[in-house]
């Protein structure tokens, strides 16, 4: 060996010998920089520091003006109630699914990019991050995770900048040293199967498609993803709820074991978790909202908040079926001082009031609890006992008709309905056409329906605005006798079982149809309907509460979505309108989902009044503003001086109208404008 290539052995072993290993090294290695080499040689065999997601955070992570309200820092102090949640992230804690049902904007989100930057900095591996939608997860790219790596040091270092050529740094994708973030949306199928993953971060998994482009639930396909690594998988998931019996957050926490975070009394030291019962006000006061606590039943004022939240803890309050599996649950009642005051939450609370639709939204956002349908089906005879006699077929609040119809094996029904506003609705006719879809005649006769007119109370004559009508049986006939029709004014449905209150009718989508013998690709347009969401909306409707006659005397309107119906109608019509209940079932699992069954065989108004709200929403009648319904009053006749008195300056000439083509026409197809009345 020659003396150059021993001498660093040598030197090496002096230096350990006499303690001088710096000084030794650099002097042999004699050029420039060497103690600069050395010094990054240490930094990089010392091990990093044992840290927790938490810790991490506090040490690393910086809020940018762009992602958050109060920039600087991260300090978990802040939501101290997130501490235990993120360390359970940390790769030295046993739980392998974590699941945190919460309120709306109490830091859940914050913390799963905490972990994320944990992930990247400390415990690199394959980790997928899941939003509702693949859009949903460019917006958190751009929004979120862009700033998280940008405005901390320690991760700006590993992740190299979008615009740097092969950064490995996309929208969708950011790879660090030892590992890679992926993100993609729930209904993205391709996205969920793209790789194995250690760590996956399920974020408002209330709001993921049943089914990710038909091939399964979600939530399972994502988890498949982390088969591979056993014992040192993380999955989080986080959701504000939706639904009692579909709401997939609830079923997870109900699973787990439970934990929700008790806090003292500062009064008498009692600890307890904070129930919406105990938030207590004055009437009609919300600004004296205080929390009485259930020890000494003394009123807690909200400043003492902070406190609290730095005191408490998260206790278990079952036990888990699986021991890898833990669950928290968080309301707005927490929240932070200068968030979501009590004051606030009270004044939210009695705003809900006198709406289902808002009450569901309050429990959901500000409890963090699911709603719970009311599915019992209302008794037929009392709704016997509210029919009236219209004074003409339709009366002076109807402002446009819609109809569906209901295809079985030896006839269609039809029922006709006519809407006003806030979806006040009146039951026009119902018509029973014989022969069913192999009898030329029955579809004859129904193309007929559609330029039937109706009288109205105030003169005008009204055609139906839209027909919308059932698929699942003989669905060749009905695209057949549908693409005859034309777009304008039939439109073919497909009822889906479940829930979906933000889109409950989705498409058109194109299918086959056969005319003649002839099978034509894409030859009709089908729309799906969430047949839950509407039967739950017609149920709640027909408890509505009505005015009395000396109210009615007196000018009071009706509440929004009041169903009239006339005394013409029979009781097995009646039946019919209420032949379903919905009941929470539980699969083989033990989890529970909340589906409508048959009281009775026939259903067929139930089915068809479904039908024909479908056709209320396709046309926009929940989207229409002021100047269409006054358009529409015009055309009834009830041009009234309070409506004329609107100033013309608040009507947008841009407004959109129902029936009106905005998209381009499409070759092959009828295109005109419906006529709501004549």
């Amino acid at each position: 060996m020659s003396e150059s290539s021993s001498t660093p052995s040598q030197t090496s072993g002096s230096a350990l010998h006499e303690g001088e290993q710096e000084h030794d090294l650099t002097e042999d290695l004699g050029f420039d920089g060497a103690e600069d080499i050395l010094r990054a040689w240490r930094r990089g065999i010392r091990p990093d520091a044992d840290l927790t997601v938490s810790e991490w955070a506090d040490a690393h992570r910086w809020l940018s003006s762009r992602a958050s309200a109060e920039p600087g820092r991260y300090r978990t102090a802040r939501t101290p109630y997130l501490r235990a949640i993120m360390d359970a992230l940390s790769p030295g804690h046993p739980a392998q699914r974590i699941s945190f049902m919460k309120a709306a904007q109490v830091g859940a989100t914050e913390a799963g990019n905490n972990w994320i930057g944990f992930v990247i900095h400390h415990a690199p591996g394959p980790m997928l991050a899941v939003l509702p939608t693949v859009e949903m997860a460019k917006r958190t790219s751009r929004g979120r995770i862009d700033p998280l790596i940008a405005d901390s040091p320690a991760l700006r270092e590993r992740v190299s900048p979008a615009r740097s050529r092969d950064a490995g740094n996309s929208m969708l994708s950011k790879e660090f040293p030892g590992g890679i973030l992926v993100l993609t949306g729930a209904n993205s199928a391709t996205g969920l199967r793209s790789m194995p993953a250690r760590y996956v971060f399920l974020d408002e998994v209330d709001a993921y498609p049943a089914s990710a482009d038909e091939e399964g639930d979600p939530v399972t396909l994502a988890e498949a993803r982390t088969t591979t690594f056993a014992h040192r998988r993380k999955v989080f998931m986080v959701s504000t709820p939706t639904i009692r019996g579909l709401s997939r957050i609830e079923r997870e926490f109900e699973a787990s074991d439970q934990r929700r975070f008790f806090v003292p009394c500062p009064h008498c030291g009692h600890r307890q978790w904070l129930q919406f019962e105990r938030l207590r006000w004055a009437k009609g006061r919300p600004e004296t909202a205080t929390y009485h606590c259930e020890g000494c039943e003394r009123s807690i004022a909200e400043h003492h908040k902070t406190e609290m939240l730095a005191r408490g803890e998260w206790r278990a309050t079952a036990v888990s079926a699986d021991p890898a599996a833990i669950g928290f649950h968080l309301s707005a009642l927490y929240s932070p001082i200068g968030w979501k005051s009590w004051e606030q939450i009270a004044r939210d609370w009695l705003a809900a009031q006198g709406s289902d639709e808002m009450l569901r939204a309050a429990r959901n956002t500000l409890l963090g609890e699911t709603w719970i349908e009311s599915g019992e089906a209302p008794e037929w005879q009392r709704l016997a006992d509210r029919r009236i006699a219209f004074p003409a077929q339709i009366p002076a609040g109807g402002l446009f008709l819609t109809a569906g119809a209901d295809v079985q094996k030896d006839r269609i029904e039809v029922d006709v309905w006519a809407w006003g506003r806030g979806l006040e609705s009146w039951l026009v006719d119902h018509i029973v056409i014989p022969g069913g879809p192999d009898d030329p005649a029955c579809w004859d006769k129904l193309t007929t329906l559609l330029n039937q007119t109706w009288a109205h109370e105030n003169g005008a004559f009204m055609t139906l605005a839209k027909l919308a009508i059932d698929t699942g049986y003989e669905s060749a006939a009905v695209y057949a006798w549908a693409r005859k029709q034309g777009i304008a004014q039939v439109a073919p449905v497909k009822g889906l079982e479940g829930f979906n209150r933000a889109t409950p009718v989705s498409g058109p989508t194109f299918v086959d149809a056969t005319v003649n013998g002839r099978k034509l690709k894409r030859g009709a347009r089908l729309w799906t309907v969430a047949t839950a969401t509407f039967k739950a909306e017609t149920y709640r409707y027909l408890r509505i509460e009505r005015p009395t006659d000396e109210d009615i005397a007196l000018g009071a309107p009706h509440p929004a979505g009041t169903i009239h119906l006339p005394d013409w109608a029979d009781s097995e019509w009646l039946k019919q309108l209420v032949a379903e209940q919905l009941v929470t079932v539980r699969d083989r699992r033990g989890y529970a989902r909340q589906e409508w069954q048959k009281l009775r065989e026939r259903n067929e108004a139930l089915d068809a009044r479904v039908y024909a709200r479908a056709a209320a929403w396709i046309l926009g009648a929940d989207r229409f503003d002021e100047r269409m319904w006054r358009q529409l009053e015009k055309q009834a006749g009830i041009d009234s001086a309070a409506v004329a008195a609107v100033p013309a300056e608040q009507v947008k000439p841009d407004a959109p109208e129902a029936g009106r083509i905005t998209a381009p026409r499409r070759r092959g197809w009828k295109i005109s404008t419906p006529r709501y009345m004549e």
